[in-house]
């Protein structure tokens, strides 16, 4: 994936200084005198610069009008008079203008650029991801909520990001922000419902925006739910866990599976959000290397009639669920009981939202089934987890490093 070429502006203020300011001393060098200063062209190098820097302060009001030389020197030497000034007092405007409101001269400036909405982790990891891949790409994070002073400059110093505080359902905050010149818009909060309605304002506006916005829904059910809307339909939707879900399913177990002669016996550990999309992921694109699924949570059999509302399960390979703790060694004793999990053919899965519990269980498994592939989750990127699965051949995952894996390049404004 090749990375778009992103188009500096060229910099037309300092080239017109360099020019009026060397067109001066050539005229000079060449001859051409001024009025009131005659001797200039006989001065020194270092004298026609001097004069020619004075040109942006005081024009040629000190200096008179130009004479001698030839007709193209003199006319350099007027461009010079003229346009000097006219630049240093246009520099000077601007500056006075971005000192006395320099948000709105920086909004108004915005074209081609990205609007992330939020500023949770999802939007740091995306950050992070932006900035490896475009430096440059102008970006406005929006919150509707105050932010800590300290995660202001975090975004404008790490990730020279403007920060604006407003609502983006307000029409006043879409028309601040240039949604219509935006190259793709991100909402990110962790407000669902407010999150669509955000597009729905957004498709109001400009009906043809819909393939530029990127939706996350962390709400699973909702996200099924409104899967037939128009704003669905229209817009990308995603949530955290698929991505991360189908990270670790294409990165660690799809080889795993392809190396095990017979078909695997995954163990999924926790079936909140992380556990139904590797489930889901695993239908989708490993389903004939699947035997059996062990569903392991403390509620079960409740999460999984909750999961069957949204998403078909399978009937093409054995499905066996338990309600109970993964601290509890009599959950691993049933398990054991139920099918063979002492080949390599056995994939187990630590993905409840404890990550001590995830980390201890899984070292515990690695001692008991040494042939099995053993993954643990966390939250955030662990030094320790992940040096603790170096020395015990256990997969150490995070959701963030995850989904910051996965992010789909056109949203990082790379391709499409």
């Amino acid at each position: 994936m090749q990375p778009i070429q992103i188009k500096r502006r060229f910099p037309w203020r300092t080239a017109g200084a360099l020019f009026f300011f060397v067109g001066a001393i050539v005229a000079f060098e060449l001859g051409v005198t001024v009025s009131e200063r005659p001797a200039v062209a006989e001065g020194s190098l270092l004298s026609k610069a001097y004069y020619a820097l004075t040109l942006f302060v005081v024009g040629g009001a000190d200096l008179g009008t130009p004479e001698g030389g030839s007709l193209p020197a003199r006319m350099l030497l007027w461009l010079s008079f003229f346009g000097a000034p006219i630049l240093a007092a246009s520099t000077l405007i601007e500056a006075l203008l971005k000192a006395i409101a320099p948000r709105r001269w920086q909004f108004r400036r915005l074209k081609d650029h990205i609007v992330v909405v939020g500023h949770g982790e999802l939007t740091f990891s995306y950050l992070r991801v932006l900035r490896k891949r475009n430096p440059r790409l102008p970006v406005v994070v929006v919150s509707d909520a105050a932010m800590e002073s300290s995660l202001i400059e975090e975004l404008k110093h790490s990730f020279d990001a403007l920060v604006m505080i407003g609502d983006i359902t307000h029409e006043y905050c879409l028309d601040q922000l240039k949604v219509q010149r935006a190259r793709k818009i991100l909402l990110l909060d962790d407000n669902s419902l407010r999150s669509y309605e955000a597009a729905s304002k957004l498709l109001q506006l400009e009906p043809e925006i819909g393939p530029r916005v990127v939706i996350h829904c962390g709400n699973l059910r909702f996200m099924r739910a409104m899967s037939d809307t128009r704003v669905a339909r229209q817009c990308e939707t995603f949530n955290t866990y698929h991505l991360a879900a189908a990270g670790l399913v294409r990165s660690h177990m799809i080889q795993h599976f392809r190396e095990t002669r017979s078909k695997d016996v995954v163990i999924i550990a926790g079936f909140g959000r992380f556990g139904q999309t590797i489930l889901e992921e695993l239908q989708r694109c490993a389903i004939d290397e699947l035997a059996t699924v062990f569903i392991i949570d403390r509620d079960a059999r409740r999460r999984v009639l909750v999961a069957d509302e949204q998403m078909a399960f399978s009937g093409r390979y054995r499905r066996e669920i338990y309600d109970g703790d993964i601290s509890h060694p009599e959950v691993w004793r049933q398990v054991s009981d139920a099918v063979e999990v002492r080949g390599d053919n056995t994939v187990f899965v630590l993905g409840t939202g404890r990550e001590e519990d995830n980390l201890r269980t899984a070292l515990w498994l690695r001692r008991k089934y040494p042939l099995s592939m053993v993954i643990s989750r966390s939250s955030k990127e662990s030094l320790f987890a992940s040096e603790v699965g170096q020395d015990h051949n256990i997969i150490s995952i995070s959701i963030n490093e995850l989904v910051e894996d996965n992010i789909p390049g056109s949203w990082a404004a790379i391709d499409g």
